[in-house]
């Protein structure tokens, strides 16, 4: 199946359903707020190195969890009551997607957040489409995650650790904010061992587009999340 090539003077994607086997589907085209919030709403992300051209992908399966639903283990359970780590929200944007960066990974050499990457999501973020959780120990910055929200779903990015679990606890509090303000999916793109550990599954691309589709007509909750979000009431 082709991959396509994108005219960055004509915004406009083919149907992710004509992604070659790898969930590849086209690549050219342009890294601005336009582009991608045209792709988050057809299925679609950007995933690219640096130095090479700029990669649309529309994966099936599509990895992804409910928000309320991610498993929290018996040895997660300390943090939350213990208070080990506390929550933050859109207070250190720029400072989560840099730590995404420059955070080593194991098994990943580099990184796809490119400087031309980075500088996308935080305007996203200043536009109040982009978000990050972050963990904090005391008043140090210690894991966290960021993504963009649109309608009721949430398009997980990437997430770091500094610390043990800190990027776990991040991603069960999201999932426990997401469920409160009544967002029916965390969409994760891409399955792995890590994601399906904690609850992630993996949903077939028909369905995951009749879920896509309908939440496009959902209003976003654009803006700066720390203040209104932030008050969870749950037990863990």
């Amino acid at each position: 199946m082709p991959v396509f090539s994108l005219d960055p003077n004509i915004l406009i994607f083919p149907p992710c359903e004509l992604s070659d086997p790898s969930g590849l589907l086209a690549v050219g085209g342009k890294l601005d707020i336009d582009w991608l919030l045209e792709a988050y709403s057809n299925g679609i992300f950007p995933w690219f190195n640096e130095k090479e051209p700029i990669m649309w992908w529309s994966p099936d399966p599509r990895s992804v969890a409910k928000p309320g639903e991610i498993l929290v283990s018996k040895s997660m359970k300390p943090y939350f009551r213990k208070n080990i780590y506390h929550l933050k929200i859109d207070t250190s944007f720029e400072q989560v997607i840099d730590s995404c960066q420059k955070v080593p990974r194991k098994d990943q050499d580099g990184t796809w957040i490119t400087p031309e990457m980075k500088e996308v999501y935080i305007r996203l973020f200043e536009e109040g489409y982009a978000h990050s959780f972050e963990t904090y120990q005391e008043d140090k910055l210690v894991g966290g995650l960021y993504g963009v929200s649109l309608g009721k779903m949430f398009f997980g990015e990437s997430m770091f650790s500094l610390k043990s679990n800190a990027s776990k606890f991040a991603f069960i509090s999201l999932s426990l904010v997401l469920k409160k303000n009544n967002f029916t999916l965390i969409d994760c793109q891409v399955p792995n061992p890590h994601l399906e550990s904690m609850g992630c599954y993996n949903m077939n691309k028909e369905k995951y587009l009749e879920l896509l589709y309908k939440n496009n007509s959902e209003e976003t909750i654009k803006g700066n999340w720390s203040s209104g979000l932030l008050d969870l009431d749950y037990e863990i």
